[in-house]
């Protein structure tokens, strides 16, 4: 398979299905690391919850939350790199279903 050139910055916001078709969320991060002389992506984060982590305010996102009642929050799936179809990169979809994804809940 010949190897496909994307701009992740196009990915964000794209909506990603699961699949059974579901409609899970959209794309809010792109995690990746250094590996010599290349980035390598990790995972993706999708939904509400890792809007807060693209910003780099999950702390404070949570303690305005806490203030306003909320005690926990919902609303985001980590997706690791290979969990993620992005052969159409305008419709990402999940290899997996939504049970085995890792949920972004937190506690405060």
């Amino acid at each position: 398979m010949a190897a496909q050139e994307i701009h992740l910055e196009l990915l964000l916001g794209k909506q990603v299905i699961d699949s059974t078709g579901k409609a899970i969320g959209r794309i809010e991060e792109i995690c990746a690391e250094q590996q010599g002389e290349e980035w390598v992506i990790k995972e993706y984060l999708i939904g509400y919850a890792a809007i807060l982590e693209r910003l780099s305010a999950w702390n404070i996102g949570m303690a305005i939350l806490h203030v306003l009642g909320a005690h926990k929050i919902h609303g985001g799936y980590t997706v690791p790199w290979d969990q993620l179809d992005l052969t159409d990169p305008q419709k990402p979809r999940l290899h997996c279903s939504l049970e085995e994804l890792k949920s972004l809940n937190q506690n405060y």
